[in-house]
């Protein structure tokens, strides 16, 4: 009766999708994207806190793939998607056009790596949020730490509703939508003061656009994180406690 309740406890972990352990196995063509040599020492001098071949593996990237990078920074995920889809894949480095309106330089990181010899599969986009329209139907969006973002006024701020019905518009049938980010604590609204968000929000509007949610990834929790402070304040930087959600269009 032990064995049988535990084999039960097992299989509703799998099927909740929280079971991070199997989840985040990192296939060794991540690996070898996380390893590639192109990456510079300011990104890969971030690896060990923002354990990025874990994070894709949980995305589920693989070769071939079309990929949209939704606010890509600088680009520290753009190239390790590049290497993870291959020449077969794409992956489309979405800027915001408000924050280019505002930061005429933002797209600057990845026009660069798009430009590099290696790198050709990058395309740079520069479109409204709200508005979101990728040139093809796209296996996989990804956007981290930046949704809190997306509510705050150098955002505009972004209507994310509208956002997230278009990325659901993007994706293929059966396609991924991940979303990391800073947490905040239950119910608060720390988003300009404290960049954090709480998870709760983005589960509900995800899956108002149409989304199922499909589980998360504990890779980078950090228990210590109170929730309390702003994530760039020395001690916490770096170390905040963030999650990984997982969202799927359904096929039919």
């Amino acid at each position: 009766m032990k064995r049988t309740s535990l084999l039960i406890a097992g299989l509703i972990l799998c099927i909740g999708g929280v079971s991070a352990q199997a989840a985040d196995k990192v296939p060794k063509a991540i690996a070898a994207a996380v390893s590639d040599a192109g990456r510079p020492e300011a990104d890969t001098k971030r690896d060990a806190d923002r354990k990025p071949g874990e994070s894709v593996a949980f995305a589920g990237i693989k070769a071939g793939q079309k990929v949209l990078d939704l606010a890509p920074g600088g680009g520290y995920f753009t190239r390790i998607f590049s290497k993870a889809v291959g020449p077969k894949g794409t992956v489309y480095a979405l800027v915001p056009e408000n924050v280019i309106a505002a930061r005429p330089k933002a797209a600057d990181g990845v026009n660069a790596i798009a430009a590099e010899k290696g790198y050709g599969n990058v395309k740079v986009i520069i479109q409204m949020l709200n508005a979101v329209k990728t040139p093809e139907a796209v296996d996989v969006v990804w956007t981290s730490q930046n949704y809190h973002d997306f509510k705050n006024a150098s955002f505009g701020p972004v209507d994310t509703v509208a956002m997230n019905k278009a990325i659901f518009a993007s994706l293929k049938p059966g396609g991924t939508y991940i979303v990391l980010d800073h947490v905040a604590a239950a119910g608060a609204n720390v988003t300009e003061t404290l960049h954090r968000i709480d998870p709760a929000v983005v589960k509900a509007e995800a899956v108002a656009a149409g989304f199922v949610f499909a589980g998360e990834s504990d890779v980078l929790k950090h228990a210590e994180d109170d929730h309390t402070v702003r994530v760039v304040e020395t001690g916490i930087r770096g170390k905040t406690d963030q999650f990984i959600y997982k969202f799927t269009k359904p096929k039919k």
